[in-house]
């Protein structure tokens, strides 16, 4: 039997709220640390994106308020 056969008696509340709460209940634990990971590489990017922009506006600072010479 296909799964629709199988929906296709089945009432909606059924279709659409039991079957999806047994998968956050069984997947919940997966489903967060899929949005866990997801969230800590965004906030490592964004830093890393900071940090990045941070060292280029000191070295042009530095660099434009020294006078010709090198090292």
């Amino acid at each position: 039997m296909a799964v629709r056969e199988v929906l296709a008696g089945m009432p909606w509340w059924v279709k659409w709220i039991a079957i999806p709460l047994i998968a956050l209940f069984v997947f919940g634990g997966l489903i967060g640390a899929v949005l866990a990971f997801v969230a800590e590489l965004l906030f490592k990017v964004l830093l890393f994106v900071a940090l990045v922009g941070g060292l280029v506006y000191l070295v042009r600072r530095f660099k434009s308020s020294s006078s010709g010479g090198g090292w």
